[in-house]
């Protein structure tokens, strides 16, 4: 059986190296990273919601201790800052969505502009629902 040929040169690698702090170099890096860490943030609510529906199945008493614990002014905080990022993470979905997203009416392409505002639209139109029926309802 023929043995496989052993290679002794190795090629330098021709990578540039890149600080940690890469992400701080650019605006648009920063806000890159801030995006993707913004989805700690939406897990942090789903969790929460998740913990809600939980103790409102659970009775009157466990939704009581829910209450008091969200009341802590840690949790408060940390639900302060979930809210800004995940407004963070909206936005930015949005103001990606029209280039991620290419719509044809016959032959003619909608605007950018349009999909962008058909979005926040939306999303208005959803909060107001839902504000509606949480004071109202």
């Amino acid at each position: 059986m023929a043995e496989s040929p052993t290679y002794t040169y190795h090629p330098r690698w021709l990578r540039r190296r890149v600080s940690t702090y890469w992400w701080l170099e650019k605006r648009s890096y920063f806000a890159f990273v801030l995006r993707e860490g913004s989805c700690l943030f939406v897990a942090w609510f789903v969790f929460y919601l998740l913990l809600l529906v939980r103790r409102v199945l659970q009775g009157d008493a466990a939704y009581q201790d829910f209450l008091a614990w969200s009341a802590r002014p840690w949790i408060l905080l940390l639900n302060i800052v979930s809210l800004l990022f995940l407004l963070l993470h909206a936005i930015t979905f949005f103001d990606a969505a029209p280039r991620a997203l290419v719509v044809h009416v016959g032959s003619k392409r909608v605007p950018e502009r349009l999909i962008g505002l058909s979005h926040y639209a939306a999303w208005f139109v959803a909060s107001v629902v839902i504000f509606w029926l949480v004071l109202v309802g």
